[in-house]
């Protein structure tokens, strides 16, 4: 990709060098032709012989006071009239690519030549060339800005293979990150991943600043957005502004994905993880004793000091109830038929294990669906790191049960049957308990 980078970075250095030499001819050929009529009074039949020129060139350099280069007439204004407002908009998605341009015109109808296109496409890509060259970091001050992006990788839980999807926020001023894994991007992990970020650093910033996507909001059609209602609601709530990244330049919001880019690299290289909550414990783990205390790159800083600077200029989190929104989360269940909502774990039955079932919040509860239909429901934990396992869903009484349905079934003599109706039935707990008692002795 860097190879054809240079490439077309030198093709158009030679093609704009091409063009200076051309220019810088056209002019002293004009400055030839005036000083031969000033100076040796030369006709213009006279001036052309000598020059090797047409006469009407000839006549025309005379008409000019001053020199101006010539420019050739173009079909572009009719031909691409109405493709025009199309061509702006596509072509910083393909990457000036005038042919591919030229392709998904002639599917418009189009009924011009490919060098048409070119032309047009080629100050468009000369200006972006510019631009980029002309970019410089963007800096804010504390507590302005934030940047969000998500990252995904392929991880194992338990050797199984799962896409783990990374909320980022980085904040724009101390190069703080936070990071929640999730199975997916929808709303609900957005929103309930912000409120964590927010919990993390003690507030949030004025702004956030985003890469436009369809979470938070969709192309008009017209050049403008349509805002995701939940999510305008949300950013109301909390009291941030909510920015948009250019169209097709997403570099704008380099902070965040070097911190995506550092996370893949430095974090999840090498490691293995049990599920959700393993990968929270691990990354807090790995975030205060590596990323925070690091000297960062640019600001030359540990991003922990710097935060020290910004922590004050945050808009407190304080003791506000959370945005709710009764959404359903997924997750996969581990081997020891747990899962996490919030970093708290909660049982299911064990033949779960490897399947992804839902878990909401109502009421109080914690739901847990699978397949749409209500698994099991459990007192919501307070506080952090929790643990509720009811005893019925781990794999022991599915084993009881069925020695005794086996038990029950087999066939036997007519008078061992009849004595066995005059057996008297205990639970086996009784047993449990007498063998204890044994071992104590």
């Amino acid at each position: 990709m860097e190879n054809a980078v240079d490439v077309e970075h030198g093709t158009m250095g030679f093609e704009a060098h091409r063009l200076e030499e051309e220019r810088m001819v056209q002019e002293e050929r004009w400055r030839e032709v005036h000083r031969m009529a000033r100076e040796e009074h030369l006709s213009i039949t006279g001036i052309a012989h000598r020059l090797d020129l047409d006469r009407k060139t000839v006549r025309r350099c005379l008409k000019q006071a001053e020199w101006l280069p010539y420019q050739r007439p173009t079909r572009t204004d009719t031909l691409l009239a109405e493709h025009a407002d199309y061509l702006r908009e596509r072509a910083p998605a393909v990457r000036y690519c005038a042919q591919v341009l030229y392709q998904e015109l002639r599917m418009r109808g189009f009924a011009g030549g490919y060098d048409t296109v070119r032309r047009f496409v080629q100050p468009l890509r000369t200006a972006e060339a510019l631009a980029e060259r002309a970019s410089v970091r963007f800096e804010t001050p504390p507590g302005q800005q934030s940047q969000i992006d998500w990252g995904s990788s392929r991880v194992h839980f338990r050797h199984q293979p799962v896409v783990l999807h990374m909320f980022i926020l980085t904040l724009g001023y101390s190069r703080r990150h936070f990071m929640a894994p999730t199975l997916d991007e929808r709303v609900p992990q957005l929103l309930d991943a912000h409120e964590q970020a927010f919990d993390h650093f003690g507030g949030h910033t004025r702004e956030h600043l985003y890469d436009r996507p369809r979470t938070i909001c969709s192309p008009d059609g017209q050049g403008g957005v349509v805002w995701n209602p939940t999510f305008q609601s949300f950013a109301r709530y909390w009291g941030f502004e909510a920015r948009l990244c250019r169209p097709y330049r997403a570099r704008t919001k380099g902070k965040v994905e070097s911190g995506v880019k550092y996370l893949k690299r430095n974090f999840l290289a090498g490691r293995s993880f049990v599920d959700l909550a393993d990968v929270c414990e691990q990354w807090q783990q790995w975030n205060a004793t590596v990323a925070d205390v690091r000297v960062h790159g640019t600001t030359h800083q540990a991003p922990l000091a710097r935060f020290a600077e910004e922590q004050g200029q945050l808009m407190p989190r304080a003791a506000r109830p959370g945005f709710k929104l009764e959404a359903r989360f997924p997750r996969i269940v581990g081997s020891d038929f747990l899962v996490s909502l919030d970093t708290n774990r909660y049982s299911v039955p064990f033949t779960l294990i490897g399947h992804t079932v839902e878990a909401e919040r109502r009421d109080g509860q914690v739901r847990i669906h699978h397949r749409g239909k209500l698994v099991v429901t459990h007192a919501e934990l307070p506080g952090r790191h929790g643990l509720v396992v009811l005893p019925e869903h781990g794999p022991g009484p599915a084993v009881r049960n069925a020695r005794m349905r086996r038990a029950t079934h087999a066939s036997a003599p007519a008078s061992f049957a009849a004595d066995a109706v005059a057996v008297e039935q205990r639970d086996l707990t009784t047993y449990d308990a007498l063998v204890a008692v044994g071992g104590e002795r």
